[in-house]
């Protein structure tokens, strides 16, 4: 976030900067733990922030992709387009992220490591999974007509299945808002991320 700004500097984002610089060395521990007990399962967080851009007003897409209890793949990433709605934004926050699960599955192939199951995208917003599984309300969303068709064919062919996730849950939060400590700390140790310095 703080790297778009690298050419207008001013002190706000300077301040934010040695927040995160604070972070860091306050958490030198810190750090993601691969865990052997596995089932090789793809689950998938996905999550957009509307319009959250005051200067384009473009959205955030977040995911955050897990090989059964362990992180492998994350990315915040700023949408290309403007969205009309919450909805739009949301929707094509998992087509980026049914891409990325894509090929995570033909990255595992290509390692010996058959993926039969279909891959499960986690989802908070209720009328993005109603356009994914009712092909009725494809025709009010010709606008991200193409987005539709390539999620719909990949919940078709069984690659991936979606699940609804309430907001207070949605792990891919921490990728596209301003969390607070609590919900920091929260979230934390559900992405996998542990002390290492800590005494077990």
């Amino acid at each position: 976030m703080l790297a778009q700004f690298m050419q207008t500097l001013v002190q706000e984002y300077w301040d934010a900067a040695l927040r995160v610089v604070r972070y860091l060395k306050g958490t030198p521990g810190q750090g993601i733990i691969l865990r052997a007990d596995c089932d090789l399962q793809l689950y998938d967080w996905c999550d957009a922030d509307w319009a959250t851009c005051p200067l384009t007003r473009r959205s955030l897409t977040g995911y955050i992709v897990f090989l059964r209890s362990s992180p492998i793949s994350w990315k915040t990433k700023k949408q290309h387009t403007v969205s009309h709605s919450s909805a739009e934004a949301e929707y094509r926050s998992m087509a980026t992220t049914t891409c990325e699960l894509k090929w995570l599955k033909g990255l595992l192939q290509s390692l010996g490591i058959g993926h039969i199951r279909p891959m499960l995208l986690y989802c908070d917003s209720q009328a993005t999974l109603h356009i994914d599984v009712n092909p009725v309300f494809h025709e009010r969303t010709k606008h991200i007509d193409i987005d539709c068709h390539f999620i719909r064919d990949a919940i078709l062919n069984g690659t991936i299945t979606t699940r609804y996730v309430n907001t207070s849950s949605q792990l891919a939060d921490i990728f596209t808002k301003a969390l607070g400590k609590r919900q920091i700390d929260f979230f934390l140790p559900k992405l996998g991320i542990q002390n290492l310095h800590a005494p077990t």
